[in-house]
């Protein structure tokens, strides 16, 4: 794999290495946070719209700030960006275990955690990412690194029970805060400042804003990524207690968690690929579909833990495949110079569904007892996200011709 243009590294692959290892650590201590609910309730006595609620506020702060934090990363490279968000998670996660009130909570694990995965996730390292690699092995590259955080599912969601139950929350909170702060020596891998390749006009950031916002495609594509920020939010916090409340044990939900990451290795790794080969935009809408089909599916049979764990394997091989997707048809239509900054502003857009997914569904829990009418707003809201990628104009604006004449 050769080096593009514009790339401020001289080794792709350590670039994907340290990408993809750092979104396992991330993502991997994020996706967890469904298993923390349990024990916090019975220890602080808040409610689960109150849990709900600090994990909305992570997904909404890290959605509003994203697009800065993206800009940031254009302008002054990915490596630093990233050293600083691993400082502040592993910041956040120490005074979460110090938190004994839902207000604690909402500072801590909301608002500090949120603030700091803006650094250390998707959109800053895919960008970084991007930029190390040529134009036809972008959609590979963002598949590798949305593998990592599939992969770090799939390892620290067992981790976190295991350490939940033999040391409690809190402490499991202080490991995990150790391992945010080992990001920052990942930062290395990704460091460099991006740059504009030789000979081609530069194209402002002001610029690349009204781009964008004069572009249908990007704001249908902002509409489909809401939806899949809501279904990853309401599963991932909601679906250990659902299946808790079904009867099944404990393990089975984390089992189920832990399952959505394994299989999301495999489907991030193919939808990745499928970005480089087919119209990504009705491989999105394909995305959407089956989600809305599987969990009809899951709602309708009886619920056991095999049923669980055939809901965990189907959707987890199409969690996260939306992100090299989504990320691709953003940097196949605009390019990457501010990929980090238009895909930013597409996250916004996920974490806001991302904020309802967490908070609505508790709430939705509190006032009728039940999750039936989250599962029913996730059904339809992805048949909504399926009919809104189908018509995307897909093909890279007019800017990006008359570039590659030069």
């Amino acid at each position: 794999m050769s080096v593009s243009p514009s790339s401020p590294v001289r080794n792709p692959w350590i670039v994907l290495a340290c990408a993809a290892t750092i979104v396992t650590i991330a993502m991997g201590i994020r996706q967890s946070s469904g298993l923390f609910l349990r024990p916090i309730e019975l220890e602080l006595g808040v409610g689960r719209e109150a849990f709900g609620l600090a994990i909305a506020v992570q997904n909404l702060i890290l959605g509003l700030a994203q697009p800065f934090i993206g800009a940031l990363a254009d302008r002054h490279g990915a490596g630093r960006v990233a050293a600083a968000g691993a400082a502040v998670y592993a910041l956040g996660l120490i005074l979460a275990s110090q938190s004994a009130t839902a207000l604690g909570l909402n500072l801590t694990l909301g608002f500090l955690v949120g603030l700091a995965m803006t650094g250390v996730t998707f959109v800053v390292v895919i960008g970084a990412a991007a930029r190390a690699v040529p134009p036809e092995k972008r959609g590979l590259a963002a598949g590798i690194v949305t593998a990592g955080g599939s992969f770090g599912q799939f390892l620290l969601v067992p981790l976190a029970q295991g350490l939940i139950g033999s040391f409690g929350w809190r402490e499991t909170f202080l490991i995990f805060a150790a391992l945010a702060a080992a990001i920052a020596v990942l930062a290395i891998g990704i460091a460099g400042r991006p740059r504009q390749q030789a000979g081609i006009s530069t194209q402002s950031f002001g610029e690349a804003l009204r781009e964008a916002s004069g572009h249908s495609g990007f704001w249908l594509l902002n509409g489909g990524f809401f939806v899949c920020g809501f279904h990853v939010a309401f599963i991932g916090t909601h679906l250990p207690a659902f299946l808790a409340d079904r009867g099944l044990d404990p393990a089975v939900g984390a089992r189920a968690l832990a399952l959505i990451g394994l299989f999301n290795i495999i489907g991030s790794y193919l939808f990745g690929l499928s970005a480089d080969r087919f119209r990504k935009k009705y491989v999105l809408s394909g995305i959407y579909f089956g989600r809305a089909a599987i969990m009809a599916l899951f709602l309708s049979v009886p619920f056991s833990p095999l049923s669980a764990t055939l809901f965990a394997a189907a959707m987890g091989f199409l969690w996260l495949g939306t992100v090299p997707l989504t990320s691709g048809l953003v940097g196949q239509i605009f390019g990457v110079r501010y990929l980090s900054t238009l895909f930013g502003i597409v996250f916004l857009f996920h974490q806001l569904g991302a904020f309802f997914g967490a908070w609505a569904a508790g709430l939705a829990y509190e006032a009728t007892g039940s999750y039936d009418l989250a599962w029913t707003a996730s059904i339809a809201l992805a048949l909504m996200a399926g009919l809104l990628n189908w018509p995307i104009r897909d093909a890279p604006v007019a800017r990006l011709s008359m570039e590659g004449a030069r």
